[in-house]
């Protein structure tokens, strides 16, 4: 049995995380965090995992405590992770964190987009970018810190990256148009998040400039092994939970004579025994309520008009594939689970 520590479980990953480990059967939840809530019960700030964690209490941060967990989970904002990552290191516990602290290998690239310097730049070098469908799961076995992508850049790197790795397509001039839920901007309240706001309408935001754009064109870059050129539009849309991206991509000169057949195999052949993604018939068009709940990726791929234009839809539940179940992936592969293990549940249908 593992023991898990939660820093931060007050917020929509924390909670996410607390729903999936409740059903994991290898996972022990012993300690979770919040210095604003320390004391109160998780049932009781959480009524849905009610019967679950009946003697689990919000208590203060304590890095000697949590060094007595054989895993720590931050789910917390950025910036947090930097100031007691190593601390826990030095324990002999590993880390796995849901922020941006440790995505970015550059630290000065990260201090321009998170407007604060890198707090801990000797443990970039060391992290692993935890993203199980594209890097080596030894690397994931073997590593004592772990960052967990976002969820767009998991979305975006899922539905690219087989024809990067191919060579089949143009480098530059891809193009994310990408939608997600309220629940991505968290839990704090904050006015672009209200009903009133959010519903009943969709707004690009970010165009350009978003925090995610540069952790993209990293993962994107190192799949074709050269720079990549990324135009990467988020939009918020009046729902909860999901992430869509919609990618377009041209076919290089050399693969124009690709036809359908080929191009799916490439999907089928790469994704052949990952469990987590799923590759829809071609042309189909997955719909975010399909992996709601779920630690699944679903793709599909569409060629409007027989052209060189190749448009790949990706879908993905923005707190689970794009967090916390993606985080759990981790853990499972640290310990020598299968890498599903406690995130087989399909997807919520309504």
């Amino acid at each position: 049995m593992v023991k898990i520590g939660i820093v931060g479980g007050t917020g929509y990953t924390g909670v996410e995380l607390l729903r999936l480990l409740a059903q994991h059967p290898q996972a022990e939840v012993v300690l979770i965090t919040s210095r604003s809530d320390a004391g109160t019960r998780v049932e009781d700030m959480y009524p849905n995992l009610r019967g679950h964690y009946p003697d689990l209490l919000f208590s203060e941060p304590n890095v000697e405590r949590m060094g007595q967990c054989d895993v720590v989970f931050f789910a917390t904002p950025h910036g947090v992770a930097h100031s007691m990552a190593q601390a826990l290191l030095d324990t002999g516990t590993r880390v796995i964190d849901l922020s941006a602290d440790f995505r970015l290998r550059d630290a000065d690239e990260w201090a321009e987009w998170y407007g604060q310097p890198h707090g801990a730049p000797e443990l970039l070098s060391e992290a692993v970018y935890g993203l199980p469908e594209l890097v080596d799961h030894q690397r994931i076995q073997q590593a004592r810190l772990i960052a967990v992508p976002g969820c767009y850049p998991t979305s975006v790197q899922l539905g690219l990256a087989p024809l990067l790795e191919a060579g089949w397509i143009h480098t530059d001039g891809i193009i994310a148009d990408c939608k997600s839920g309220v629940s991505g901007a968290g839990r704090t309240a904050k006015l672009g998040s209200l009903l009133c706001e959010a519903g009943e309408s969709m707004k690009a935001y970010s165009v350009g400039c978003h925090r995610h754009h540069p952790e993209i064109t990293q993962g994107l870059s190192d799949v074709a092994g050269q720079a990549v050129g990324l135009t990467f539009v988020p939009h918020l849309t009046p729902m909860i939970r999901g992430i869509h991206s919609t990618l377009y991509v041209r076919l290089t000169a050399d693969n124009l004579k690709r036809n359908d057949v080929e191009i799916q195999q490439l999907y089928t052949a790469r994704y052949d025994k990952m469990p987590c993604v799923d590759l829809m018939p071609w042309g189909a068009c997955p719909e975010t309520r399909s992996v709601r709940g779920s630690n699944l990726c679903r793709i599909a791929l569409h060629r409007p008009q027989n052209s060189d234009l190749l448009v790949i839809l990706s879908v993905i539940d923005n707190l689970v594939k794009g967090a916390s179940g993606q985080a759990i992936q981790n853990m499972n592969l640290m310990f020598g689970f299968d890498e599903s293990l406690g995130l087989t549940a399909p997807g919520l249908m309504p």
